[in-house]
């Protein structure tokens, strides 16, 4: 049996896996002890299954966990106290950052802040230069010296990033031995040894962004094992990355920042899967949709979609991770988001959200602002009495007198339609952030399924799916689970990377063969330790190249393990050219190519098939019953209501229709038609 867990804002979704049958959970999440909230939907499952918590967790060998602990912190400013140690003459790395602005002529917006304060940023006397020759050595008195100001600052963490340390790491490695020696308690990061890679900015960032996560995540986790153990847990306690793998626990609590984005990661690893599977497209806009926000990718051709610059916060405003990532696009529209009436008299909806809690209104949990799920409750899309499989009964006069007061009344409208303007209006608002993923970088919507995942989903996905012309929409059987049930699909994985100039003028072959052969033994390393025992393992190999005199590098994967002869440097010149021409819609075939930074990435699959099934419910009653629901344009209609475990694969459905679980509920408009696929989804077409 394995388990998938993902702590979101609101809720806590747990997927349990035995054999070939998957079985989803929701609980709320507990945001003063997250811990507990795992704890909570853990024991709501071990009772669906008839047994104790112990009994049920005993039998589990894999927990498998996402959570967004890491970055709700660095939001907060709850991180740790971090100090910076950096070459002397260099303390504003930090501060100056790439050069780059969202508006290059407005003035009125504030410099950034950097991630570590200068008072917290202390100079190392020392000097490597590019070669890696000593230029001057390594002032050790001095660095004891900024040891006890640190103590005296009450520094809970360290990030040092020395000049040229990825040449030479000699320096950086003898002040870790230092802070070691001084400070044993002191959570602390080196830049060579996390991030061995050009760009200064990038290393420094990534090095004190992981150092100041360090003290957090190790809690966190620590905890998490240790409650798990004490629950009855025995088995293995694996971490989503950012990257969209996953990763033991101890590992992600060395290098904390690899669990940033772990949440929204997994989306684009589900949706890709039910997209090929229940719609047999190969291009899907993924939107998983919480309580708090709506998080959108696009698979193309199959391929997860990647980033190598991934912010935190606004593009050049944030702070930079300096990791690849999945690339997620996030915006606070979810079913918790707030509806508000601005000081113009405008409509608006988040990005603040109500959360877990207080939650919205109709929780009864104390939450007196109007939500969007609210508003769906207020409209009959939501069963006040079928939320949660009935776990948890809403209260809709409540939500009615909240939007009342604070929306409908302002803007002279009745309940119903402010109720819908707030629905449709968190429509458009995810329909600019698809554009932005779609329309922007030349993709046609229509070519594309819409993917629903998130509990709040279904409540706009079709209005949201037509606005756009996509070609369909799929509420995957675990789609109220999205994330969770991607975690299950990921690969055990693990990058590395070495820096290593050369050009193609003058190649370095053995240099070159040299790296490759030591990121390869990293890579057995970890397939003979944390992959052990996996199904197959895959190692692939590329390399960060750029024209003569060119900014910034393109990765292009390597065909083999090695690089031998004439005719493989040719090969990896033109497949360079090639990648360049997809992505800039240019190539000099003429010019010298440069090769900077060597990679590997190394994947272990952990079982045969993707994932498995969620079982029906055979009762003989497809279509359960009808209620009065309001639709925007057509006022208050008598609706076909159907349970979404019950209806049979091809039992076609037509709109105005309300499909609902005990996890999410689907609003099928007036013009569509749903059908339940062989997969087990709802597919919608227009």
């Amino acid at each position: 049996m394995r388990l998938a867990c993902d702590t979101g804002g609101t809720f806590t979704d747990l997927v349990v896996e035995r054999g070939e049958e998957i079985r989803q959970f929701k609980s709320s999440t507990v945001l003063a002890d997250p811990v507990k909230g795992v704890l909570d939907v853990l024991t709501l499952a071990a009772e669906a299954y008839g047994q104790d918590t112990a009994t049920f967790l005993g039998q589990a060998t894999t927990f498998i966990h996402g959570t967004t602990r890491a970055i709700n912190a660095i939001l907060t400013g709850n991180t740790a106290r971090t100090a910076f140690l950096t070459t002397k003459g260099h303390p504003d790395v930090l501060v100056i950052r790439e050069g780059g602005r969202i508006e290059p002529f407005n003035f009125t917006v504030p410099y950034p802040e950097p991630y570590v304060p200068r008072r917290l940023t202390f100079e190392v006397p020392e000097r490597i230069d590019a070669q890696g020759r000593v230029v001057e050595p390594l002032d050790e008195a001095a660095v004891l010296a900024i040891i006890e100001r640190m103590k005296a600052l009450d520094v809970e963490a360290v990030g040092v990033c020395l000049l040229w340390s990825v040449v030479d790491d000699r320096h950086e490695r003898r002040v870790g031995e230092l802070l070691a020696e001084h400070l044993p308690n002191l959570a602390v990061t080196l830049s060579h040894v996390l991030n061995p890679t050009l760009r200064e900015y990038r290393r420094a960032s990534a090095t004190v962004i992981d150092a100041s996560l360090k003290p957090l995540m190790f809690a966190y986790l620590n905890g998490l094992t240790e409650r798990l153990r004490q629950a009855g847990f025995q088995g293995r306690t694996l971490m989503v990355t950012s990257g969209g793998g996953i990763m033991d626990a101890e590992a992600v609590a060395r290098a904390p920042i690899h669990s940033i984005n772990s949440g929204p990661a997994m989306a684009p690893v589900a949706g890709r899967y039910y997209a090929d599977r229940d719609f047999k497209s190969d291009v899907a806009i993924v939107a998983d949709t919480g309580g708090t926000s709506y998080d959108i990718s696009l698979v193309r051709d199959g391929r997860i979609p990647w980033t190598r610059e991934t912010w935190l916060g606004q593009r050049f405003r944030g702070h930079m991770t300096g990791f690849p990532s999945v690339d997620v696009k996030s915006i606070g529209a979810g079913g918790g988001s707030i509806a508000w009436v601005d000081s113009g008299g405008l409509l608006r909806v988040g990005p603040k959200s109500a959360g877990s809690t207080p939650g919205p209104v109709a929780y009864g949990k104390g939450g007196t602002e109007p939500t969007v799920t609210d508003c769906s409750l207020i409209l009959g899309h939501i069963d006040a009495d079928f939320f949660l499989g009935g776990a948890m009964a809403l209260d809709r006069p409540a939500a009615a007198l909240a939007l009342e007061a604070q929306v409908a009344s302002k803007l002279g409208l009745s309940i119903e339609e402010a109720a819908a303007a707030v629905l449709a209006l968190a429509s458009e608002k995810m329909v600019g952030a698809i554009d932005e993923i779609t329309v922007n970088q030349g993709i046609d919507p229509s070519s594309a399924v819409l993917i629903g995942g998130g509990g709040a989903a279904g409540l706009n996905a079709v209005a949201v799916g037509r606005r756009l012309g996509c070609a369909g929409v799929l509420i995957p059987e675990a789609g109220a689970v999205l994330s969770a049930a991607g975690a299950l699909m990921s690969e055990l994985s693990s990058d590395y990377a070495q820096m290593l100039f050369t050009t193609s003028q003058r190649f370095d072959e053995a240099a070159v063969n040299d790296v490759l052969a030591v990121l390869e033994s990293r890579c057995r390393a970890f397939a003979e330790g944390p992959g052990e025992g996996a199904l197959e393992t895959v190692i692939e190999f590329s390399v960060e190249a750029r024209y003569p005199h060119q900014i910034w590098e393109i990765e292009v994967p390597l065909e083999g393990a090695r690089l031998e002869g004439a005719e493989a440097l040719a090969t990896l010149k033109s497949a360079f050219h090639d990648t360049h021409k997809a992505i800039f819609e240019i190539a000099d075939r003429h010019s010298e190519v440069e090769f900077v930074t060597w990679r590997a990435k190394v994947r272990c699959r952990l079982r045969d098939d993707e994932t498995g099934r969620v079982p029906s419910v055979d009762n003989g009653v497809g279509l359960a019953t009808r209620r009065q629901v309001y639709l925007a344009g057509s006022g208050w209609v008598d609706a076909t209501v159907a349970r979404f475990e019950a209806m049979q694969a091809g039992e076609p459905v037509a709109g105005p229709a309300i499909i609902e679980s005990s996890f999410t509920t689907v609003v099928v408009d007036p013009g569509t038609v749903a059908v339940r696929t062989e997969g087990g989804g709802i597919k919608v077409t227009f």
